[in-house]
This record gives structure tokens, sequence and C-alpha cells, in this order.
């Protein structure tokens, strides 16, 4: 499986896109926390898979709510895509507390705290389309975010403007 990577230019910085010809396999902000090192330079937009994300990111920064319109493939652990899969339920404009997420993974009969959901959360190697900036502190403040909390903060008020 062939990955290629593809950078957009985005109103927060520029963020690479991994993708093979059937999935998105990544999407970070360039030099964020976590980044995969030794990913090739990036290249021309091709296939319908880069196509089609930097249509929705498109949309998405002018505000738009639409759900995903590509096939997600995140690599990572059993326990981190189970946390991914839970973030992906959070609706646009809208949050949750580490311990809530970890609280509904309980609620599927496994056990869970909340700092184990954090570290997963940091994880997340499909930024923005699984939404681990929706995740807050359990007082309601920014806490950590791997592409940095001003981006954060921008993507939480972007969401609340639609």
């Amino acid at each position: 499986m062939e990955h290629r990577i593809a950078r957009y230019l985005s109103p927060i910085g520029p963020i690479l896109l991994a993708y093979t010809e059937n999935a998105l396999t990544g999407l970070w902000f360039e030099g964020q926390k976590h980044l995969p090192a030794g990913l090739p330079e990036p290249g021309p937009e091709t296939g319908d898979i880069a196509k089609q994300t930097i249509l929705w990111l498109d949309r998405y920064f002018s505000g738009s709510a639409d759900p995903s319109p590509v096939r997600l493939c995140p690599q990572g652990t059993p326990y981190q895509r189970l946390v991914w899969a839970e973030l992906e339920k959070i609706p646009y404009g809208e949050t949750v507390s580490y311990g809530e997420l970890a609280k509904r993974l309980s609620l599927q009969g496994r056990k869970t705290a909340a700092r184990a959901v954090g570290s997963a959360v940091a994880r997340n190697p499909i930024s923005i389309l699984i939404p681990c900036h929706r995740v807050l502190a359990s007082d309601g403040s920014l806490h950590g975010y791997a592409g940095g909390l001003k981006r954060k903060q921008y993507l939480l008020k972007l969401e609340q403007k639609a």
C-alpha cells in the first residue's frame, strides 16, 4: 500500500495529508507533536482521496459542517482506534471532556480512565476529521492538542460560528 503526501495551506498553517488510493491515513499540522518521522516530501494532489479531502477542508474552513467525504484508515493500537471511533461521534460544534469520553467507553464494557483516553486522543493521526480538538479538560478549559492550543481554540471558534 503506497502512501502519498500532499500539503494543504490552511488558515492556521500548512497541513500534511497522507493517503493511499483508497483512504486517508493521516492529517497533521506541519511540525506538530507526534508527526511521524520519515514522511516523504509532499507531491501534487493526485487521486480522489487527496482531492476530496482538500475540498472538504476548504468547506470546513469556510464554516461547513459536512461529514467526512472519504474513508479514514488511522493506524494505531486497537484501544487507540476504539477511542478515535468515539471521537468521530462528537457532533460538530460540541465538546466533551476526557472524563466523559472515558465514561462513554466504560459504558461499552471497557474499563478505561481519562488519562488513557487522553493518551489515545493525543496520538490521533487524522486531525480535524477525527475531531480530537473537541475534547476539553473536565473544567472546560483547553488542554492538550498536538497541533497547539491556538489551533484548537481556532477550530472550536470556527465550529461555534456555524
